[in-house]
C-alpha cells in the first residue's frame, strides 16, 4: 500500500470517529484527569520517602499523606476504569455506525450487485473487519493525544526540581515515536493482506460447504480439502507476519523506554556520589528530586508504550479500512428508487418503451425491448441461459438500474417508492429463502394474520400438506438455518404456498418448480397456472410445455424479444420457440 493511500484511509478513519466525538473527548478527558493524578501520586510518594529516610519524621505527622496517597491510588483506579468503559462504549458505537452503513449501502445496490461476491466475504466485511476497528476508535485515538499531554506535563514538573534529567528524558522521547513508525511501516500492509486472505478464505470455505454434495458427486471432496488446507495455512502464516510486527514493535519501544530510565537512574546515582554536580541549580540534589524523577521517568513513557501497544490496532484498522472504503465508494449504477408513492388500483398494466437493463457496473444486460403486459394477463419468457429472462424481473424488481422507460399504470417505475411497488408483487424463485424459524411463520411471512383456513388452503394446493406429517412438529416444527430441515423441493413449495398466501398484482415466476419432482412439478404447475389467471403474471421457464396455458409466450435471444404469440402459434412458426421445442425433443432420453 502507498503512502498516499495509506493516507487517505488514515484521514477516513479519523473521519468516521466524528460519530462518536462526544464519548472520544470524554476519554481523552479521563486520560488527563488520570495524568494528573499520577503527578499527585509521585509527588506524594517522593515527599514520604524523603521524610522518612531524610528527615526521619514521625509516622504520625505522615498520616494525611499517607491517606491522600491511598485516595490518589483509588482515585487512579477508578478512572483507568472507567476510561475503558467509556473507550468500549465509543468503539461501539462507531461500529455500530459503520454496519449500518455498510448494510445501507448493500441494501441499495440490491442483490444483483451482492451476488458478485461470496457471502462469505460479505460476513467478513460486516463482521471481522469492522470489529477489528474497536481498539483503534476506542484507545488508540485519545492515545494520541495523551501521549503528547501526560508527557509535557511530567516536563513541567520535572525542569524546575532537576534540569538536567528533564532533557535527558526530552532528548530520549523522540525516540521511540520515531522507530515505532520504522517498525509500524510495513505492519499496515501485512494486516491489509491478512484480511484479504481472510475473505477469501471465508467465502471458499462457504462454498464449498454449499457445495459438498457436488464435490463428492464428482470425486473432488479431497482435491477441496487440500485447496482448504492451503489457503488455511496461507492465512496462519500471514497471521503470524502481523504478529511479528507486533511484538517487535513493542520490543523496540521497551527497549528505548529502558535505556532512558536507566541514563537518569545513572545521572542521580553519580550526583550523589558527588561525581556530578550540574542540573540541581546550584543546591544539593535531594532525595526527593530524585524518588520523583525515578517515579515519574516510567510514566514519562508510559502513554508512548501505550501508544506503541496501540499501534498495532491503527495498522489492523487502516488494513480493514480499504476493502471498507473500496465498497463503500466503488463506482456502480444504482437500481431504480423513486419517491413517488404507487397509485393505488385493482390491476396493473405494464409497458415498457426502448427498455435497456443494465448491470451495477453499468453493462448492458437485455433491450432494447418493447412490450405491454396488459392487466390480468398470464404471460411465459422462454429462452437459452443467458437471453436475459431474470435480468428483466430483476428490473421490474427493481433491483437492477434501467435507460428507457418502464411505466407501470403509466408511472415511471424508477421514480415510484420500491417499498410501496414491491407489496403489489408476489414472486417465486429457484433458489427459495426461508428466513424465518419454523414452517407456519415462514408461509405467514407478509400475511401474519391469515386465518388457519386460508392457510391450511394454501398448504393444499402447493402440497406441503403432504410432508407435514413427516415433520415432528407439523407446521410448528424449527426448520434449521437455510431450511436444513427440508428438502430443497419442499422448501419450494413453502415459497410457493407463502405466494398463493399474498394477494398481489402481479405474479413473478423465475423457474418456480425448477427443484421438483416431475409429478410434483405438473401438480404445482397446474396451481400456479390457476392463480396466473387472478393477476398480471410473467412466468421464467426452460420447461416450454409449461408455457401452454398462457395467454402469450414471449421469446428471449441474446437480451432481446425476438418472439410474441401463443404455445400454438409460435409452434407453427419456423422460429425460435419452434427450434427450442425441436431441440428440446431431440435431447429427450429414449
Amino acid at each position: 500500500m502507498n503512502k498516499t493511500r495509506q493516507q487517505e484511509l488514515i484521514r477516513w478513519l479519523k473521519q468516521e470517529s466524528l460519530r462518536a466525538k462526544r464519548w472520544t473527548r470524554l476519554s481523552m478527558m479521563l486520560g488527563l484527569i488520570s495524568g494528573l493524578l499520577i503527578l499527585a501520586q509521585a509527588w506524594l510518594l517522593a515527599g514520604l520517602l524523603h521524610n522518612l529516610i531524610v528527615n526521619h519524621a514521625p509516622r504520625d505527622t505522615l498520616l494525611q499523606s499517607f491517606l491522600l496517597l491511598a485516595l490518589t491510588f483509588a482515585l487512579r483506579a477508578a478512572v483507568t476504569w472507567l476510561r475503558e468503559q467509556v473507550g468500549f462504549i465509543c468503539g461501539r458505537v462507531i461500529r455500530e455506525e459503520m454496519r449500518k452503513l455498510v448494510l445501507d449501502r448493500l441494501h441499495l445496490l440490491g442483490p444483483a450487485w451482492i451476488k458478485g461476491k461470496p457471502a462469505g466475504s460479505w460476513a467478513t466485511l460486516i463482521l471481522e473487519q469492522i470489529e477489528d476497528m474497536q481498539d483503534y476508535y476506542a484507545r488508540y485515538l485519545p492515545q494520541i493525544s495523551l501521549a503528547g499531554i501526560i508527557p509535557l506535563l511530567i516536563l513541567v514538573s520535572i525542569f524546575p526540581i532537576n534540569w538536567a534529567a528533564g532533557i535527558i528524558l526530552l532528548a530520549t522521547a523522540p525516540l521511540i515515536p520515531i522507530f515505532m513508525a520504522l517498525v509500524g511501516m510495513g505492519a499496515a500492509d501485512a494486516n491489509r493482506r491478512n484480511f484479504q486472505a481472510l475473505a477469501r478464505l471465508s467465502g471458499q470455505f462457504l462454498d464449498s460447504l454449499r457445495g459438498l454434495d457436488t464435490l463428492r458427486l464428482f470425486y473432488r471432496a479431497d482435491a477441496e480439502i487440500k485447496q482448504i488446507k492451503d489457503s488455511t495455512e496461507n492465512f496462519r502464516a500471514r497471521t503470524m507476519e502481523v504478529l511479528r510486527l507486533a511484538f517487535l514493535s513493542s520490543a523496540v519501544l521497551e527497549f528505548f523506554a529502558s535505556i532512558s530510565i536507566a541514563v537518569v537512574a545513572v545521572y542521580f546515582g553519580f550526583s550523589y556520589l558527588g561525581e556530578l554536580n550540574f542540573g540541581h541549580y546550584g543546591t544539593p540534589v535531594t532525595l526527593f528530586a530524585g524518588f520523583l524523577v525515578l517515579i515519574l521517568a516510567p510514566e514519562f513513557f508510559q502513554p508512548l508504550r501505550d501508544l506503541g501497544v496501540f499501534y498495532h490496532a491503527k495498522a489492523q484498522a487502516v488494513g480493514a479500512a480499504e476493502s471498507l472504503v473500496e465498497f463503500l465508494t466503488v463506482e456502480a449504477e444504482q437500481p431504480v428508487s423513486g419517491t413517488e408513492h404507487f397509485a393505488t388500483c385493482e390491476t396493473v398494466t405494464i409497458t415498457a418503451t426502448n427498455l435497456q437493463i443494465m448491470s451495477p457496473q453499468g453493462q448492458r444486460l437485455a433491450g432494447p425491448l418493447n412490450f405491454e403486459l396488459t392487466a390480468g394477463k398470464s404471460v411465459a419468457i422462454v429462452g437459452l441461459s443467458g437471453a436475459g429472462k431474470s435480468s428483466l424481473l430483476n428490473a421490474l424488481l427493481g433491483f437492477l438500474p434501467y435507460q428507457g422507460q418502464l411505466k407501470v399504470n403509466g408511472q415511471e417505475l424508477k421514480d415510484t417508492l420500491m417499498t410501496e411497488w414491491r407489496q403489489q408483487i408476489s414472486w417465486v424463485g429457484q433458489n427459495p429463502q426461508l428466513t424465518e424459524p419454523t414452517l407456519r411463520q415462514n408461509i405467514l411471512l407478509s400475511q401474519p394474520n391469515a386465518s388457519d383456513a386460508e392457510l391450511n388452503q394454501v398448504m393444499e394446493q402447493s402440497f406441503v400438506s403432504e410432508f407435514l406429517p413427516l415433520l415432528p412438529e407439523g407446521i410448528d416444527t424449527l426448520i434449521g438455518e437455510d431450511a436444513a430441515r427440508l428438502s430443497v423441493g419442499q422448501a419450494q413449495r413453502v415459497a410457493v404456498a407463502r405466494a398463493l398466501l399474498s394477494p398481489c398484482l402481479l405474479l413473478l415466476l423465475d423457474e418456480p418448480t425448477a427443484s421438483l419432482d416431475a409429478e410434483s412439478e405438473q401438480r404445482v404447475m397446474s396451481t400456479l397456472n390457476s392463480a396466473a389467471k387472478k393477476q398480471s403474471t410473467l412466468l421464467v421457464t426452460h420447461r416450454l410445455e409449461a408455457t401452454e396455458k398462457y395467454d402469450e409466450v414471449w421469446v428471449m435471444d441474446h437480451g432481446l424479444l425476438v418472439e410474441k404469440g401463443s404455445y400454438q402459434q409460435l409452434l407453427a412458426q419456423s422460429g425460435h420457440f419452434a427450434r427450442l421445442h425441436a431441440q428440446r425433443d431431440r435431447d429427450l432420453p429414449l
